[in-house]
């Protein structure tokens, strides 16, 4: 198991916590949900474990002790470019909650004080679900990524460039609410 760069963080209503091995099942079986598999394509047991469970850079978002998603988190730490891109699923029995709101705005108050100022995300241009949520935590587009993420079918989708800059933040945090 890979020392996690990151503690566990304490939402209001979630817990981002490291990923454990058996965390490896319930995670596949979230990737798996039709809801989220469209997304988050061509996920094994295995792929879930080399890429979520035995990496640095994964969070599990926990609701009431269950495993319900992850926040990928890459942080760039060159002092000149400060950014970190999200990525974020949850399961399907936790859609339109606000809990991957909560999740994000977990993670990036707590990089925030690590001194990143800007944050991107990348939502497939057709996850309007996603992109509503991510443009009331306050992510704005800014441009298109043609031929970004293969999808189920084979063929390539576009996916939408978000950011969320500090700045636009006068008391320095994120609210989900």
């Amino acid at each position: 198991m890979v020392q996690s760069r990151y503690p566990a963080l304490d939402g209001d209503r979630l817990r981002l916590r490291p990923p454990v091995a058996a965390d490896a099942e319930p995670l596949l079986a979230i990737l798996l949900e039709p809801e989220v598999s469209k997304w988050w394509v061509h996920y094994t047991l295995q792929r879930v474990r080399n890429e979520i469970v035995e990496t640095d850079n994964h969070l599990v978002i926990e609701i009431d002790g269950e495993a319900a998603g992850a926040v990928a988190v890459y942080e760039n730490d060159d002092p000149e470019y400060r950014a970190t891109a999200l990525h974020i699923f949850l399961g399907a029995d936790w859609y339109g909650l606000r809990y991957g709101a909560e999740a994000l705005a977990t993670a990036i108050n707590f990089l925030a004080g690590r001194g990143h100022h800007r944050f991107t995300l990348d939502p497939n241009v057709n996850n309007k679900p996603a992109i509503r949520s991510y443009e009331r935590l306050g992510f704005v587009a800014v441009g298109l990524a043609r031929d970004y993420q293969l999808m189920p079918s084979g063929e390539f989708d576009d996916a939408l460039l978000m950011d969320l800059v500090m700045r636009d933040f006068p008391d320095g945090r994120v609210d989900w609410r």
